[in-house]
């Protein structure tokens, strides 16, 4: 069998799913110690941030060259404009933070993109939710496995 610990930041790498799903296989399926499971995942997922920045600043260059795309960006970061000043990065975190598909740091990293967010506040925002995010699903994860862990055979 291959190394857990791989499967572990593997399933953390791959967007929409990231510590949202591996924070559940490491302790259900992985059988691995949880609060490691917590510290790799969280770790994982906030490594990935600037990565994405660096793909979505070239995306976004590339998109600004042409006139549809650049002015849905540019609209959309004026009617969010307010939104991003009034919530900016409790916003953004609190985003991220929602423990469902869709909702991690890729999707951040994007959202502060479309929304002109720097990145610099949008990395500590999309930090932050990422760490909130592996709490709510870590424990939700960790309680199901002391109570029902007997019915998956734990």
């Amino acid at each position: 069998m291959a190394n857990p610990w791989l499967y572990l930041i593997f399933i953390t790498l791959v967007p929409g799913i990231e510590l949202r799903g591996s924070i559940p296989y490491g302790i259900f399926e992985g059988s691995l110690n949880p609060l490691n499971v917590f510290v790799v995942a969280v770790l994982t997922n906030i490594l990935i941030i600037y990565p994405a920045f660096i793909f979505l600043d070239i995306v976004f260059d590339i998109a600004m060259r042409f006139s549809m795309a650049k002015r849905y960006i540019k609209k959309t970061q004026r009617k969010a404009k307010p939104y991003v000043d009034k919530y900016g990065v409790i916003g953004l975190a609190f985003f991220v933070a929602i423990p469902l598909p869709g909702t991690g740091a890729y999707s951040g990293a994007l959202a502060a993109h479309l929304f002109g967010m720097k990145n610099k506040k949008a990395f500590i925002a999309i930090s932050f939710g990422v760490l909130t995010a592996g709490i709510l699903v870590f424990l939700i994860s960790t309680i199901f496995y002391e109570s029902f862990g007997w019915l998956l055979g734990h």
